[in-house]
């Protein structure tokens, strides 16, 4: 996550962060976005051929909760779920991430979107190959 919306726009200061890895999933652009048909957020889906790069944050259960109210939880589209993943040096994390139904087909995020994920995975300086991942999503017009 960009550190704007994580530290500035939500005020949260985890107490610690590292690059992570969550092996067995792959990025998806398979939600509705506002306005509807627009722009497609993000989410996770099983593939065992894949594996998807983040920031794993320590925080406290108070900032989880206000992290969940900002992603719509309890809601009808993100679940919080406990995953197990590695941290750059291959210890293995128990974190939490969100997980939604998506529909069958991507859709495209906004540049605004997809620029916030590139900025902060080079912020946290995560590999060069998921840099490249990003770099090849293609955004709405």
């Amino acid at each position: 996550m960009h550190n704007d919306a994580f530290l500035e726009r939500r005020r949260m200061r985890p107490t610690e962060w590292r690059a992570g890895r969550l092996k067995g999933y792959r990025l998806r652009f398979n939600l509705d976005g506002r306005p509807k048909g627009k722009s497609a957020p993000a989410n996770i889906c099983p593939d065992p051929d894949s594996e998807v790069w983040g920031v794993l944050y320590k925080i406290t259960h108070r900032q989880m909760l206000r992290l969940n109210l900002t992603e719509g939880v309890p809601g009808r589209v993100y679940r919080p779920t406990w995953l197990e993943m590695h941290d750059v040096d291959g210890q293995t994390v128990k974190a939490m991430t969100y997980v939604a139904e998506g529909k069958e087909t991507d859709g495209c995020p906004s540049l605004r979107y997809i620029t916030l994920l590139r900025d902060g995975a080079r912020a946290h300086g995560l590999p060069t190959s998921w840099l490249q991942t990003l770099e090849n999503v293609v955004h709405v017009k």
